[in-house]
C-alpha cells in the first residue's frame, strides 16, 4: 500500500493502454500495411483493419496499479519463503532511475529461470522506478487469471514465430515502437529469446533488438539506453525440470493448475539471488562514425524499409556486446566450483581432496575475472558443506566422499540407470556452465595444446579458431575477433604461470600442466559430445533429415554406447548440445540446411563432416599428462 510515484521519462504523464492501442492502429506504418494487404487480397480495408484489432487485443498490456501492488503484495511473501536474500547493486538502480528520466530505456535481463522478469518488475516497483512492458510468449495467455494478472502487471504478448505474417509484424512492431518513441514506459525482453536450460548464455535474437532501435535510426528519437542486467541464482528453480527437457521430456504446459501443483516448492530453500543492474548503453554512442542514418530519410518513415547488412551486421554486435556484460556481471556461488571439480572426479570424491581443489579453482577463476560471492568469514569446509546443504538433491556426503545423489541408479533395468544418472549428471553440468563463460577461451586455448601438432603459435592458434567455430552456438564471442580471443586465452593462462610463450611459441609449464589438464577435462564433455554426434551423422545420416528426426535419432545413438559402456559423456544425451552441434555444421558447411513448406530439411555432406571429425579424433586425450609431450 506504500505512495508509488515513479518518475517517468521527461515527467510525461502516463499513457492509457487503450490510446496506446489507437495510437498504433492510426499510424501511418500500420495503414499503409493495411491497404497494401486490401489491394493484394482483395478485401476490404475495414476487414483487415478488424483483424489487424483483434491483434492488438491478443498482444496489449492493461496495466493497473491495482494489479502491480497485488503482484507487490504476493511476491514478497513467495520470495521470502524461496530465497534468503536478494542482493542488488543500488548504483545501478541509481543510474537506471536518472538513465529512465532522459531516454527511452530497454531493459535486457538474462534469462535462466521464470523468476527473472517477476524478480526485475518487484524490484523497480520497491526502488520506486516505473515498472517495464515485458514481451511475454503467447503461451501465458493458457494461464486462467494468470495470464490475465500478468497482462495487467505491464506483459505484452507475442507469438513465437509470425515471421511471413506481414500485418501480425507491422502491429508489432509499431506497438513496441509507439511505447518507446513517447517513453511510456522501459521496454523488458530478454535477448536469449528463451529461458536457458543449460545456464549458458544462449545465442541472441535479434528481431526485437532491431525493432527497438529503428525509431533511433529514423531520428523519431534523439537517443536510446540499452541496460544489461544480470542475474544469478545459487539455486535454479526449474533445476529438474530443465534435466528432464534436455533428456527429451516434454515441457509441461505453462498452466494454472500446474502452477498450484508446483507450489510444494515453497517448502525448498533457493539460497540467494544477485542482480546486477549494468551501465546503461547509449544506442548513439554505439553507431557513432559507424552507422549512417541518412539513407533512412530517403524514404518516408512509414515504408516498410529492409535493414542494410550495415545495420544488421551492427544490430549482431550490439547484441553480443549486451549478453557479453551479462556475463562479465554474472555472480558465481562456491556451489559452481564444487559442481565442476566434481564432474571431473565421478562416480565419487573424497571430501577433504573436493575441498583442496575448490580453493584452488577459486584463486584461479578470480585470475581470470569471475566474480566469486564467498560467505563472509566462511572456510573452504563449511562453505562446500553448505553448499552441499543447498544442493543436497544433486550431491551428498557419504562416508567422507561426495557422490552424485542419483537415487536408485544402480537399480532397475540398464536404460532406466543410464537416464537417472545422466539426469544427475546434466543438473550437476547447470552449475559448472555458469564457469564456462568465465574460462571458456584459455579452456580452448588449453585444448588446442593438446590438439595441435606441435607447440608452434600458428598451429596452436588455428586449432583454437577450429574449435571457436565448432562452439560458436554453445559459448558467446564476439563476431569476428578469434585472434583477440585467442590472445586474451593466452594472457590469461600466462597470468597464472600456466604457459610459457615466445614469438613463435607456446608451450605449458611444469608447475601449469595441472591448471591446463584441469581447463581441457572441463570442456572435455563438449568435444566429446560433439565427436559422438558427427560420427552419428557420418554413420547413420545418408538422406535427408529432419531436426524432430535427428534429436531422437542421435539420442539413441548416444544411449546405447552409455548402456554398453562404450563411451562416458552423459552430456551427449542433452538436446541443447546436439542442436548446437547440428547448428555449428551447417555454419561450417558440412551440413546444407533448407527451407521447406513444413520446416527445415537438413543434408549431410559425408567428405566434410568426416573430415571435421578426423581433427576431432586426431586429438590428443585430454586425460593425457601435458608432460608426456615435452
Amino acid at each position: 500500500m506504500k505512495c508509488y510515484t515513479p518518475v517517468i521519462y521527461k515527467g510525461l504523464s502516463p499513457c492509457k493502454p487503450n490510446a496506446i492501442k489507437s495510437a498504433v492502429l492510426q499510424s501511418e506504418q500500420v495503414q499503409y500495411v493495411i491497404k497494401q494487404l486490401a489491394k493484394e487480397m482483395g478485401e476490404s480495408p475495414d476487414i483487415i483493419q478488424e483483424e489487424a484489432t483483434e491483434i492488438l487485443d491478443e498482444m496489449g498490456h492493461r496495466m493497473q496499479l491495482g494489479a502491480v501492488r497485488f503482484f507487490a503484495f504476493t511476491l514478497s511473501k513467495i520470495f521470502k519463503q524461496l530465497f534468503q536474500r536478494v542482493c542488488v547493486n543500488e548504483e545501478g538502480m541509481q543510474r537506471l532511475q536518472h538513465a529512465i528520466q532522459e531516454h527511452p530505456v530497454v531493459l535486457l535481463p538474462s534469462h535462466r529461470s521464470y523468476v527473472d522478469f517477476l524478480m526485475l518488475s518487484y524490484l523497480l516497483y520497491t526502488y520506486d522506478l516505473a515498472l517495464p512492458v515485458i514481451a511475454a510468449g503467447i503461451d501465458f495467455l493458457g494461464m486462467k487469471i494468470v495470464g490475465e494478472l500478468l497482462r495487467r502487471a505491464g506483459a505484452f504478448f507475442m507469438r513465437r514465430s509470425f515471421g511471413g505474417n506481414r500485418l501480425y509484424w507491422a502491429v508489432f512492431a509499431e506497438y513496441v515502437k509507439t511505447m518507446l518513441r513517447n517513453g511510456y514506459a522501459p521496454i523488458e525482453f530478454f535477448l536469449e529469446g528463451t529461458r536457458s536450460r543449460t545456464a549458458k548464455t544462449l545465442t541472441p535474437k535479434f528481431g526485437l533488438l532491431s525493432i527497438v532501435m529503428e525509431p533511433f535510426f529514423k531520428r523519431e528519437v534523439f537517443d536510446t539506453y540499452l541496460v544489461p542486467i544480470s542475474i544469478s541464482y545459487e539455486r535454479i528453480l526449474e533445476e529438474s525440470l530443465y534435466a528432464y527437457e534436455l533428456l527429451g521430456v516434454p515441457k509441461p504446459k505453462e498452466s494454472t493448475s500446474g502452477l498450484l501443483k508446483a507450489r510444494r516448492i515453497l517448502s525448498d530453500n533457493f539460497g540467494t539471488i544477485h542482480i546486477y543492474v549494468g551501465q546503461p548503453v547509449s544506442l548513439r554512442t554505439l553507431a557513432s562514425g559507424r552507422i549512417n542514418r541518412c539513407p533512412y530519410n530517403l524514404v518516408p518513415r512509414h515504408l516498410p524499409q529492409k535493414p542494410s547488412e550495415d545495420i544488421q551486421e551492427f544490430v549482431s554486435d550490439v547484441a553480443y556486446k549486451m549478453e557479453l556484460l551479462q556475463i562479465e556481471n554474472m555472480v558465481l556461488s562456491p556451489w559452481v566450483l564444487v559442481a565442476a571439480v566434481l564432474l571431473q572426479n565421478l562416480p565419487a570424491m573424497e571430501f577433504e581432496l573436493l575441498i583442496e581443489k575448490t580453493l584452488w579453482l577459486k584463486g584461479l577463476t578470480q585470475t581470470f575475472g569471475g566474480f566469486i560471492e564467498w560467505p563472509d568469514n566462511l572456510c573452504a569446509k563449511k562453505a562446500v558443506l553448505s553448499g552441499l546443504a543447498l544442493h543436497s538433491n544433486i550431491a551428498r556426503l557419504a562416508d567422507g566422499h561426495v557422490v552424485l545423489s542419483d537415487k536408485g541408479a544402480d537399480d532397475g533395468a540398464v536404460g532406466e540407470v543410464v537416464f537417472r544418472h545422466a539426469l544427475a549428471v546434466l543438473t550437476c553440468a547447470t552449475y559448472r556452465n555458469q564457469l564456462l563463460n568465465v574460462c571458456v577461451r584459455p579452456g580452448l586455448v588449453a585444448i588446442a595444446l593438446h590438439m595441435a601438432p606441435s607447440f608452434r603459435k600458428e598451429e596452436v592458434y588455428s586449432c583454437f579458431s577450429f574449435l571457436r567455430d565448432v562452439f560458436s552456438d554453445e559459448f558467446i564471442f564476439f563476431p569476428g575477433i578469434s585472434l583477440k580471443d585467442f590472445e586474451e586465452g593466452c594472457f590469461l593462462l600466462t597470468k597464472c604461470d600456466a604457459i610459457q610463450m615466445s614469438q613463435q611459441e607456446i608451450y605449458p609449464t611444469d608447475k601449469g600442466s595441472g591448471t591446463v589438464s584441469f581447463l581441457s577435462a572441463m570442456f572435455r564433455p563438449f568435444v566429446e559430445g560433439y565427436q559422438l554426434i558427427f560420427r552419428y551423422l557420418s554413420k547413420e545420416m545418408k538422406e535427408a533429415f529432419t531436426e524432430k528426426q535427428f534429436i531422437p535419432g542421435v539420442r539413441n545413438f548416444v544411449f546405447q554406447l552409455l548402456e554398453k559402456g562404450s563411451t562416458q559423456c552423459y552430456e551427449a544425451l542433452s538436446s541443447d548440445m546436439q542442436k548446437n552441434a547440428l547448428s555449428a555444421l551447417v555454419q561450417l558447411g558440412a551440413v546444407k540446411k533448407k527451407k521447406m513448406p513444413n520446416g527445415f530439411t537438413y543434408h549431410v555432406n559425408q567428405e566434410a563432416v568426416s573430415k571435421i571429425l578426423d581433427m576431432f579424433d586426431a586429438r590428443i586425450p585430454v586425460q593425457k599428462p601435458v608432460a608426456a609431450r615435452l
